[in-house]
């Protein structure tokens, strides 16, 4: 990953956060990692469900960052969502549970535009 892209995607991190707070989504934790994987953004929806939030962010003119997720990549991101959540269990309303969900930001000169995929997996 290259300093330009990895800045890219940290600003499409921030600016993810602050769609899910406006949505009234309570984060819980950040940038997740472990040598089995990564989560991006953790957090509680409106509703109770916990979740686990993987960020996509590209420019304009570029591959649709949704279609970044493979079916590997989905899996990885399964597993470590599943992983955490055996972990903490304390976080995990029997009623809700939890899912898994993509934000596809597309930069567009000085702003995003903003695809929300719930329960992806």
């Amino acid at each position: 990953m290259t300093k330009d892209s990895s800045e890219l995607g940290k600003k499409g991190e921030n600016f993810a956060e602050n769609y899910l707070k406006s949505k009234k989504y309570r984060i819980i934790e950040r940038n997740f990692r472990r040598p089995w994987g990564e989560l991006d953004i953790i957090a509680r929806a409106p509703d109770g469900t916990l979740v686990f939030v993987e960020v996509k962010t590209m420019q304009e003119g570029e591959l649709k960052p949704e279609d970044q997720m493979s079916a590997s990549k989905m899996r990885k991101f399964k597993r470590t969502a599943s992983l955490y959540a055996g972990h903490h269990q304390n976080l995990i309303h029997d009623a809700k549970g939890w899912r898994l969900d993509v934000i596809a930001l597309t930069k567009i000169e000085n702003s995003f535009v903003v695809h929300h995929y719930e329960n992806v997996g």
